[in-house]
């Protein structure tokens, strides 16, 4: 068995991190020592590896849980999509640097952007998300997406980036993450997703933040909307929020 502290050494992961996936029901520890700390055994472990491998591939938690809790879910079956993902980002990225190697030949006169994308890494991943099972939110947004045009999605979706903007702001600012303002544009945000999306329960919308602040693509897409350090503002006020609502 090993201590809470030992899992986030060897794994590079924080405490609250470890801990914020029991409580969220995503990795239990095997059991508690007579202090009552967690302690893990080598099945947590290789969980805790499949979980960090789907983050790697930019999967957000609600998805890595619906897909790890699935009753026909496989280890090996899971670990040969993640190796397929890995070998589509691998190619991703050596296009990406063969086409900044060219522009430094060219001299930035290259007007070739095909490098940039990443159209069968995220098919791959969806048929990857879909082989396990839908979940009830994901029905929710099929339901709710029926009929919308790709447009109305980018409208949508565009929409819900500028709602980051004033958390932005506020963090420019150097706000609390607990002041009023931020929980009130962070329940907005929550709210539009409900509206648009699927339900946003407090427990996803948890799951949303963790996803927010992680420096993947959600982050690189709201800092690019709503300024530097707006995303991991964001992801501390939904944090917070649902910290207390969940209380």
């Amino acid at each position: 068995m090993r201590t809470i502290h030992e899992v986030s050494e060897l794994a590079g992961i924080s405490i609250r991190t470890l801990r914020y996936y029991d409580k969220i029901g995503l990795l239990r520890p095997a059991a508690h020592s007579d202090s009552g700390y967690r302690l893990y055994d080598d099945a947590n472990l290789e969980r805790l590896q499949e979980i960090m491998l789907f983050r790697e591939l930019e999967f957000s938690l609600a998805d890595i849980q619906n897909i790890v809790e699935s009753p026909s879910f496989n280890r090996r079956r899971a670990l040969e999509q993640q190796v397929e993902l890995l070998k589509l980002k691998r190619k991703h990225i050596n296009k990406l640097i063969e086409l900044a190697e060219s522009l430094m030949e060219e001299d930035g006169s290259s007007m070739n952007f095909d490098a940039f994308d990443k159209s069968k890494m995220q098919e791959y991943a969806q048929q990857a998300r879909e082989s396990w099972g839908t979940t009830p939110e994901w029905q929710e947004y099929e339901k709710k997406s029926e009929g919308r045009s790709e447009q109305d999605e980018m409208d949508l979706g565009a929409q819900l980036m500028e709602l980051f903007a004033p958390l932005g702001d506020l963090a420019q600012k150097g706000a609390d993450p607990t002041c009023v303002e931020a929980r009130e544009q962070a329940a907005k945000i929550q709210s539009f997703i409900s509206e648009h999306y699927y339900p946003c329960t407090n427990e996803i919308f948890a799951q949303l933040g963790q996803a927010y602040g992680a420096g993947g693509e959600f982050t690189h897409n709201i800092n690019a909307v709503a300024g530097d350090g707006a995303a991991e503002f964001a992801s501390r006020v939904i944090s917070r929020l649902t910290e207390d609502l969940n209380a």
